[in-house]
């Protein structure tokens, strides 16, 4: 599949023009403008690039780590998977953690229950040596 560069960088610098960040906590999970990427990173999709993504910390009003998402279910230790109420299940593709500035930011999706955060959090933390 061929990527798309030209189109990414077109609407990243609408991305990057953006003014207002949207307020955002912890826990929760956004569309995210994350664009084309090089390799295996994860890309996002259609015409606004965006991948689901959930705040695994907030750093400030401005920047965050995010975990993109996957419908793609795996069950190594660079996964975790959970269900997002009223949208499915979910995975998070640990091994892609990115620090994101909230400009990125589209629209929320939902929530990640407190259960699943502190199981997130601490599978991640394990990966740590």
């Amino acid at each position: 599949m061929r990527k798309d560069f030209k189109k990414w960088h077109e609407k990243k610098a609408v991305v990057d023009a953006a003014i207002n960040r949207p307020f955002f906590h912890e826990q929760e999970i956004w569309w995210c403008a994350l664009g084309v990427n090089v390799g295996f990173e994860q890309d996002g999709g259609g015409t606004d690039f965006l991948r689901p993504v959930v705040v695994f910390r907030k750093f400030n009003n401005e920047i965050f780590w995010g975990i993109p998402l996957t419908h793609t279910k795996k069950k190594t230790q660079y996964y975790f998977s959970f269900v997002v109420t009223g949208e499915g299940s979910s995975t998070a593709i640990l091994s892609q953690l990115r620090l994101i500035d909230a400009r990125r930011l589209s629209h929320k999706l939902g929530d990640i229950t407190r259960k699943d955060f502190e199981a997130l959090t601490k599978k991640f933390k394990a990966l740590l040596p």
